[in-house]
């Protein structure tokens, strides 16, 4: 029996420790299927997203759903706590003989609770060499853990403000929910075409950002944003459906960023496919009629067009590399919908802006609304 509970401690207190490790330190995706951290995560969003769903108003469930990631932070630290408490219990109820008084199960416990976390009330007491070197390695382990996991912490809230300063920043320029027809056409209306190739390169730069953290912190996934009709996945749709329009049917001499960003922005959404093993597909997404109105809106903006029927055709060729996994992501962490993303059907009915002889400010004012 105490050979079967020194075994099972040492296990429980090794594998904590590698999961805080893969979780806390590696700073790159590491596999999921081993720790219990991510077990813990994923089934706990599975049943609290179909909680929120009972929730009859839109701002009720997402202020459900965005109360999620901070208390799986919390969760989370009290997890590895509570189990490597558990885990040192067993190691020092398998050295009863080593403590004095002889402790119980229970007692064996709170000794562990109490070396781990620095207390140290003096009621129970080490008297072997082994059950000592135990007690010492307790509390170092406490003291780590909660150093690593407070700059964690630090790490996790650093990334998710950087995260969403561009997400403001970009709906301010592509409406809410972003959309990528949106973005061009205010781009357009506000003399502004030549603008999207700055807005791609610092697209580019928030898609890598955003590419390194949330995969190797995939808690991060989980924030929502702090905005209501906006997340960080529709902007990432949006993105991908602005450059990809760009370069398949507006008549610009210069494509290059839109194609850079395109591709790293596909190698975003396949990357997280993978790791979150999302349904794969070749659908475009979207009807040839979506197509077309969004076509004539931005002809009608003055943004020079190719012709349509070669447009349509390299549209849904690139489109239908990306549009099944990122709208699985999307239903996956059931953002608010965006035009081409998510739920449309769930999308309230918005007139197109209406900028023409407007004034700067009035323009900027119709964005932000």
């Amino acid at each position: 029996m105490q050979f079967l509970c020194l075994i099972a401690g040492a296990a429980i207190i090794a594998i904590i420790f590698f999961d805080i490790f893969q979780t806390v330190i590696v700073p790159r995706p590491t596999g999921w299927r081993y720790r219990p951290s991510a077990w813990l995560s994923r089934s706990s969003w599975r049943g609290w997203s179909r909680a929120a769903f009972r929730f009859v108003g839109s701002s009720a469930r997402e202020d459900f759903l965005g109360a999620f990631a901070p208390f799986m932070l919390v969760t989370l630290l009290v997890f590895w706590i509570a189990m490597l408490v558990f885990g040192y219990g067993l190691v020092f109820f398998a050295l009863r003989d080593q403590v004095k008084p002889t402790p119980g199960l229970s007692d064996a416990i709170y000794y562990a609770g109490t070396s781990l976390l620095t207390i140290g009330y003096g009621d129970l007491a080490p008297s072997g060499t082994g059950a000592r070197f135990v007690s010492l390695c307790a509390g170092a382990s406490g003291l780590g853990a909660f150093a690593i996991i407070t700059a964690f912490l630090f790490s996790i809230f650093g990334a998710y403000q950087q995260r969403e300063a561009f997400v403001v920043m970009f709906t301010n320029r592509a409406g809410a929910p972003p959309s990528g027809v949106d973005m061009i056409e205010v781009h357009a209306q506000l003399d502004m075409i030549g603008g999207l190739i700055s807005i791609m390169r610092d697209s580019e730069l928030w898609l890598a950002q955003v590419l390194e953290t949330h995969l190797a912190y995939p808690i991060l996934t989980y924030f929502r944003s702090t905005h209501d009709d906006i997340s960080w996945i529709a902007v990432v749709g949006t993105i991908l459906d602005a450059s990809t329009l760009v370069i398949t049917a507006i008549d610009l001499k210069s494509k290059g960023e839109a194609k850079i960003v395109n591709r790293l922005g596909r190698h975003f959404v396949n990357d997280f496919s993978r790791y979150y093993e999302v349904a794969e597909g070749n659908q475009v997404g979207i009807e040839r009629g979506e197509f077309d109105t969004a076509y004539e809106r931005l002809r009608q903006a003055g943004v020079p067009m190719r012709e349509r029927e070669r447009a349509w055709t390299e549209f849904a060729e690139i489109r239908s590399t990306y549009a099944t996994r990122l709208n699985t992501i999307a239903q996956y962490w059931h953002i608010p919908p965006a035009q081409w993303v998510g739920d449309r059907s769930l999308i309230p009915h918005h007139l197109p802006l209406q900028v023409g002889a407007a004034s700067l400010a009035d323009a900027v004012a119709t964005i932000e609304s």
